[in-house]
């Protein structure tokens, strides 16, 4: 499998980077895209260089490559993650605009109907975010927002992130053991809700 990896310039490269090192121990190829923004908060955020950052990649593509050959339909890749998603990008892929490699993959990807997951890393949200991302649901992409649950008893931050990289995983039915999946105690008379 060879994935396509975005990341935009919003708080939350944390999810990235473990989503990168869990599709590299799961052997994924992934080709990475990296935005300027991105750059700079995964050295705040996370006191990494760009480089050993994208060392977790197969390849990594320049925002600028319109040559990329991830910019075409006709190479093969079974979907693209951007994670996290600033709503910035959202506004573009809900209204098609591709004006750098990021979002013209994004397009591929809608075009050639294959999976395309977003991370929207924004709180709270106005009507336009909340009007662009139905629209990006409607067009078929699938929306994770990096929304914890808590049943799973979680006692650190990657524990924490590892629930939204197990959601996204799912998604691509790669297998995985980051998180316990839902069972209802024994003896438990009370109704579950959505999990």
């Amino acid at each position: 499998m060879r994935l396509v990896v975005g990341v935009t310039g919003a708080s939350g490269v944390i999810y990235a980077k473990r989503l990168l090192e869990v599709l590299n121990d799961t052997g994924v190829e992934v080709d990475l895209i990296v935005t300027e923004q991105a750059d700079y908060l995964i050295h705040y955020e996370l006191g990494l260089s760009i480089a050993d950052f994208a060392a977790l990649a197969t390849t990594r593509w320049d925002m600028a490559d319109f040559a990329a050959d991830i910019a075409s339909g006709s190479q093969s890749r079974e979907g693209m993650i951007i994670i996290p998603c600033t709503m910035n990008t959202v506004a573009k892929m809900a209204h098609g605009i591709a004006d750098n490699l990021l979002l013209r993959c994004s397009d591929v990807m809608l075009k050639e109907n294959r999976k395309l997951i977003i991370v929207p890393r924004e709180t709270p949200l106005h009507e336009t975010h909340l009007e662009n991302l139905l629209r990006l649901r409607r067009m078929g992409v699938t929306i994770i927002p990096p929304i914890t649950a808590f049943y799973h008893h979680p006692t650190s931050i990657l524990e924490v992130v590892d629930y939204i990289i197990a959601k996204i995983l799912d998604q691509f039915a790669i297998p995985h053991q980051l998180i316990e999946r839902w069972q209802k105690p024994e003896g438990d008379s009370a109704d579950a809700e959505s999990r």
